[in-house]
């Protein structure tokens, strides 16, 4: 018998998720995400990535793990062990570009607070940059709103950069749940349809010049100061376009009033 008042935990909604919750809870899991919405968005952002997992890597799963590692115990449950090494390792291999048997190694570090920013960052992109119809819930055409809206929900002043002058159009922006708290995002679109977004929160990563990173065709330019961290992502693969917009959306987030 459980009790329904009590608050889910983080742990729990990861159970949930991954189908491990006790039968006798799930249901009062459910009812905390019907009446939770921002747990329920970071159910979904957890289930993208574990779908996107799958897709990437289902076709490996059961390669043999190489002997110099000696996890004979791990080996037996192959499937496991393999998720739980891509989920500590993904974003190690995402910055600095990952060389070699991706999560296969199971001596790699943790990940740093830079690299676990990134790649909040470069899902969010992925998830809400192929939409047509719903890729943000306020438009460009409210911008004041949407910045007084985002600051108010996450804390620090939240500024949508004027990206004209660099061939950018707001498409506007969206609340996220960040892994520390709150997180806005803001996506951009050229006359040609290329993408941009900037996704901002709460971190205590430190970094005032900015970090590149890439997978895929995804490139990002990470920074921080007092207390928030920026993201730029690209789809396009040019850095130099990037640095360019990434630049203009730091110098207008340094100057008051900009």
């Amino acid at each position: 018998m459980t009790n329904p008042h009590i608050p889910v935990t983080e742990d729990e909604l990861h159970a949930y998720v991954d189908n491990e919750l006790p039968a006798e809870r799930r249901g009062d899991v459910e009812a905390w995400l019907a009446t939770h919405p921002d747990d329920a968005a970071r159910v979904r952002s957890w289930r993208t990535m574990a779908e996107a997992l799958h897709v990437r890597y289902d076709g490996i799963v059961d390669e043999a793990v190489p002997g110099r590692l000696e996890i004979e115990r791990l080996v037996r449950q192959p499937r496991k062990w393999f998720y739980a090494a891509i989920a500590a390792t993904l974003a190690a291999f995402i910055v600095g570009g990952g060389v070699g048997w991706m999560a296969r190694g199971a001596s790699a570090a943790a990940p740093s607070a830079i690299q676990n920013f990134t790649l909040h960052a470069l899902e969010a992109h992925r998830l809400y940059v192929v939409e047509v119809r719903h890729p943000v819930e306020v438009p460009g055409s409210e911008r004041a709103h949407l910045q007084a809206w985002l600051t108010k929900r996450c804390g620090w002043l939240v500024r949508a950069p004027e990206l004209t002058g660099a061939g950018l159009k707001l498409v506007g922006g969206r609340l996220l749940p960040g892994s520390g708290g709150p997180a806005s995002f803001m996506m951009y679109e050229s006359t040609s349809g290329e993408r941009f977004t900037i996704y901002t929160a709460k971190s205590e990563a430190e970094a005032t010049q900015m970090r590149f990173s890439s997978e895929g065709k995804e490139s990002a330019l990470f920074w921080a100061d007092r207390g928030v961290a920026y993201v730029v992502v690209s789809s396009i693969g040019d850095r130099g376009r990037l640095t360019q917009i990434a630049q203009s959306v730091y110098d207008q987030m340094e100057k008051p009033g900009g």
